[in-house]
């Protein structure tokens, strides 16, 4: 019998070697393009795959939380990297750490290995011919920016990250916060706003100039603020200055005192569904703990619980929204998926994720099958359904959490109790797509997966 199509796939970071892995254990050969050694980037050390560049650590297990379902639905998903992870694990608490260098070689060495994966060590400059994933990761090099950009657009290829917090929507104070869109424009009531006095003003300002920054390196300060202001330095420009900005309170009264509040912060519903709210305006270098500390005095956010923090770094991403479909496909290019950060998908996990399910994908164009696409119930089917919604507008990278998917019914009280119904909610609904599917049900890979 001859051999399915072979499949390319470039660069073999975590998303890479994941799709690359998927692939060849599913009977699809793979060629898997790494340029390292010999192309270094800015950030990589070595020529091992899926080296991990920042932290070893892979968030926390908790089976309730958002990161810790993403792992059980990995896990049942037959994931590589969480399976090699696991594997090399060092003490860490409720989180799941790696030993980065055994992590690293022993994903070289699985991949690398199988029968079915060549791997060529030479930087790809152009997309090939036939089916293609591109897992090129943050810091795509500047040939295959060009390469992507001719097929998405200049406009739609991002090369940093800028972006506010967002916060967990039951989180946050209802008797502080009050709705209202300026002047009553748009749907009058678009916004949540968080009032402040001159006194409350005066101490955040305080706060927020004296807080610690991440120091960005050295590939990162050239872009960095071409971009946009971070909050903390806009307000170090003078006193007022955010009062003026991003915290001006025109057009809007607090229902409390009847009167125009000193200055507004103001939350935009993250999601239809309005269960995360982003902190408009507030791209910033804050440390996380800081941004915990200092946007805690903001009034109605003093529990506020942080779904993701401000971030400003060079990143490279397409606008994935207007781009990909459910699939991680090109919309206008079925042939080509894009996988890991360059997607959007932030965070190690979500990028292996999303380089398991373009491979999956790919293997049921080659097979003739329906496509996979997960319950938005699920941590990862909620994590696509964001990045590849025409509705998402301002995109930005995100990491899985419960603030993506669609509320409960009836809804649950109280944190702890409400993460472990969605926890149990994506479990049997994951298990439900298992079961429906050839491919996730296993009866495709039977005897192939440990070859």
């Amino acid at each position: 019998m001859s051999l399915p199509e072979r499949v390319s796939v470039i660069g073999a970071g975590l998303a890479g070697a994941e799709a690359a892995w998927q692939l060849a254990c599913h009977g699809i050969p793979v060629t898997l393009y790494e340029m390292r050694p010999d192309t270094m980037s800015a950030a990589h050390s070595g020529g091992s795959l899926a080296e991990l560049v920042c932290s070893n650590s892979f968030k926390g297990t908790d089976p309730s939380s958002a990161t810790g379902t993403l792992k059980g639905e990995l896990a049942a998903l037959g994931s590589l990297i969480l399976e090699v992870a696991h594997a090399t694990a060092v003490p860490a608490g409720a989180a799941l750490a790696v030993d980065r260098r055994a992590f690293s070689d022993a994903v070289t060495g699985r991949v690398g290995s199988h029968p079915l994966v060549g791997l060529v060590r030479r930087e790809a400059t152009e997309i090939p011919a036939g089916r293609v994933i591109i897992a090129t990761g943050p810091l795509t090099s500047p040939a295959m920016e060009s390469a992507l950009s001719g097929l998405v657009g200049d406009e739609r290829l991002a090369f940093f990250d800028a972006a506010a917090p967002i916060v967990d929507a039951a989180t946050i104070d209802r008797q502080v916060v009050f709705p209202a869109s300026r002047y009553g424009k748009g749907g009058g009531a678009d916004y949540l706003n968080c009032p402040m006095t001159e006194a409350e003003y005066a101490a955040f300002v305080t706060e927020l100039v004296g807080a610690h920054r991440v120091q960005a390196h050295e590939f990162e300060r050239a872009d960095l603020f071409q971009a946009c202001q971070p909050v903390e330095e806009v307000a170090r420009t003078g006193a007022d200055a955010l009062r003026y900005g991003a915290l001006k309170p025109v057009g809007l009264t607090d229902p409390r005192t009847g009167k125009r509040p000193w200055a507004v912060v103001q939350l935009r519903p993250e999601n239809c569904a309005q269960t995360a709210y982003n902190l408009v305006g507030f791209q910033t270098n804050l440390t996380f703990p800081e941004q915990r500390r200092v946007f805690r005095m903001i009034p109605g956010l003093r529990d506020a619980e942080f779904l993701r923090y401000g971030v400003m770094h060079r990143n490279t991403f397409v606008d994935a929204p207007s781009l990909l479909d459910e699939t991680l496909a090109l919309r206008h290019m079925p042939r080509v998926r894009l996988a890991g950060q360059i997607t959007g998908t932030e965070g190690y996990l979500e990028a292996a994720a999303s380089g398991l399910l373009a491979a999956l994908n790919t293997v049921a164009d080659i097979r003739g099958l329906d496509h996979i696409v997960l319950p938005p119930t699920t941590a990862l089917g909620s994590l696509v359904a964001y990045a590849t919604d025409p509705e998402t507008a301002g995109y930005q990278p995100m990491h899985v959490n419960w603030g993506l998917v669609p509320p409960l019914d009836p809804p649950v009280r109280g944190k702890r109790n409400r993460y472990a119904a969605y926890a149990a909610r994506a479990s049997a609904d994951l298990s439900a797509s298992l079961a429906a599917h050839p491919l996730l049900a296993g009866q495709e890979v039977s005897g192939v997966r440990d070859a």
